[in-house]
């Protein structure tokens, strides 16, 4: 697999922890220009900045407010002329029972998951140029829902839908647009639930394992480069195998 990213600019949205912070290395590795953005975790996003190399930089930004993505992709192109790639591991994950699954609930989920997925591609789909590579995050949850993430899983569902009908209009430009579905993967998040079961988790996987950030970013990877120039619409599961 090609993992040449010299001379392209990447901007990593949730970049500065988890899954984000583990494709930052993995682009920055391949020579790109990474920006990683976050919305509260500027400490963390400029110290992983700092040694990434190629210029690296950090950015605040709040992805369910429409005026940072537009501000976000407006300032990326002004410092360095160029988008490339966009990966959107921002998001919001918290699960509520029904009872519970009140408005409140609901605006912040879909704000971050959906209204910030589109503003984002909408912005970034302005300034790319053929060959612009955008991925985003849906979860295995979206196809096998857990009791109490009704509102998270059909956020995620509603990711891969849009995928799908956005690559319809992007695709005659050039632009790929594609989704990676993680499974439950080791993080500073799912340190709780991994401690209360982590041998129950790993014997439902048929790999036997938890999943790793690097599980991911691999895939995020191959999406970015220009082996992947072919695949577009898609939602790649990546869980180990769950059914």
């Amino acid at each position: 697999m090609s993992t040449d990213f010299t001379g392209k600019v990447a901007v990593i949205t949730g970049g500065s922890r988890g899954i984000g912070a583990a494709v930052a290395r993995r682009l920055a590795a391949g020579g790109a220009r990474v920006f990683v953005v976050c919305r509260n975790g500027m400490v963390e996003a400029e110290a992983l900045s700092a040694t990434l190399g190629h210029a690296a930089q950090a950015m605040a930004a709040d992805i369910s407010v429409p005026a940072d993505c537009d501000r976000l992709i407006g300032d990326c192109v002004r410092i360095t002329g160029r988008l490339d790639i966009l990966v959107n591991a921002a998001g919001l994950g918290h699960y509520r029972p029904l009872e519970k699954a009140d408005p409140d609930h609901y605006e912040a989920i879909f704000g971050t998951n959906v209204r910030g997925m589109l503003c984002l591609t909408r912005a970034a789909a302005e300034v790319m140029e053929t060959g612009g590579r955008i991925v985003h995050f849906s979860s295995r949850l979206a196809e096998t829902p857990l009791s109490g993430s009704s509102v998270y899983a059909a956020s995620k569902a509603a990711v891969s839908t849009m995928v799908l009908a956005l690559s319809q209009e992007l695709g005659p430009r050039g632009i790929t647009i594609n989704a990676v579905a993680p499974g439950l993967i080791e993080t500073d998040m799912t340190a709780d639930v991994l401690k209360a079961r982590r041998a129950e988790i790993e014997i439902s996987t048929p790999l036997r394992r938890i999943g790793q950030t690097g599980d991911i970013s691999g895939v995020v990877a191959f999406l970015a480069s220009d082996d992947a120039a072919w695949i577009t619409g898609r939602t790649i599961r990546a869980d180990g195998g769950l059914l």
